[in-house]
């Protein structure tokens, strides 16, 4: 990534949906400390740069935020604790010193992207809600380059638009966004699924800590399952197959469809199916809803989570369900 851009467009006037926020400067997030936030969850309005960069200081360290938004939500807090669990710190989701200064880095963690052509490939003018209307289309992909860049730096769309207001993200023109560094590596050998703590835990051979996911975990009209289960395959860019018998009512739909892949499918962009029938792990055309609203019975992650945890495990793998406060790996 490169980091320059012209000195006006420095000061960038934030409007989160319709409410105007005060200003936020890509320079204030780079040089803002973390150590200011506090123990406790602050009540915002509006993107606080310390804010920003604890979130992707935390993705690059393994404990997902969810989307980088620039506010203190719960996701937060759950990432502060997956990140004291994986330095044997004491688990309590509170910013205090010893997270700090395990955390903070003096680099940016935002810089400048340049727009290429292919980055405005593949777009589709909207996405349905229906069904029936999905499966008529040839593919699920996103409807504009802010969507796809905030799935790419796991932002927040109105982030991604406020960091950039003058911008209409044509091929050539240079924006700002976070970079949350590269995805993790590593293989798993067992994957917890806490309903909760809302967070899906990926463990080391070594019964080390890989990462920690915000997750939707089914919910009260579909649970999701119990005990142990296995990993059984995993699907990149799925085709979505319904079948109201099987799994769920959608609208009027009662006949068995296809939908086709795309990032904005049902799914997401990963599937990870598991022994467990109809159930698996997988991504989501909304990522900002994660751990907020409920799911059909599966194990649902932002699509960035989903495709880094599909690249740490193969069939075989152990998944475990559990209901419980955080605890050391058995």
């Amino acid at each position: 990534m490169k980091a320059t851009l012209p000195m006006q467009l420095l000061v960038l006037a934030i409007s989160v949906g319709d409410t105007a926020a005060r200003e936020l400067l890509p320079e204030a997030i780079n040089s803002a400390s973390i150590a200011t936030i506090g123990a406790e969850a602050p009540a915002l309005a509006d993107p606080d740069p310390a804010i920003v960069r604890l979130q992707v200081l935390l993705d690059r360290a393994g404990s997902s935020p969810g989307v980088i938004d620039g506010l203190y939500g719960e996701n937060l807090s759950k990432a502060v604790a997956g990140f004291e669990a994986m330095n044997s710190l004491p688990v309590d989701g509170k910013l205090d010193r010893d997270v700090v200064a395990r955390l903070e880095d003096p680099g940016p963690v935002v810089a400048n992207y340049v727009v290429s052509a292919e980055d405005a490939a593949g777009l589709v003018d909207r996405i349905p809600q229906d069904y029936g209307e999905k499966a008529k289309m040839e593919s699920l992909g996103y409807t504009s380059v802010e969507e796809k860049f905030s799935e790419r730096f796991h932002m927040d769309i109105d982030l991604v638009k406020a960091l950039n207001p003058v911008s209409q993200f044509l091929s050539g023109d240079t924006v700002w966004v976070v970079n949350p560094g590269p995805l993790r590596d590593g293989k798993a050998k067992r994957i917890e699924v806490n309903k909760k703590a809302g967070q899906v835990l990926a463990y080391a051979e070594d019964g080390s800590l890989l990462a920690v996911y915000p997750a939707t975990i089914g919910s009260e009209d579909n649970p999701a399952p119990s005990g142990r289960h296995k990993v059984k395959g995993i699907a990149r860019m799925p085709v979505y197959s319904y079948n109201p018998k099987l799994n769920f009512k959608q609208g009027n739909n009662d006949k068995i469809l296809t939908i086709p892949k795309g990032p904005n499918g049902p799914v997401g962009s990963v599937w990870i199916d598991l022994t467990e029938p109809t159930y698996g792990i997988h991504g989501t055309p909304e990522p900002k809803l994660i751990d907020k609203v409920g799911s059909h019975g599966c194990v649902r992650l932002t699509n960035w989570d989903a495709e880094e945890l599909a690249g740490m495990v193969r069939p075989g793998v152990r998944v475990d369900f559990v209901n419980r406060s955080w605890a050391a790996p058995r």
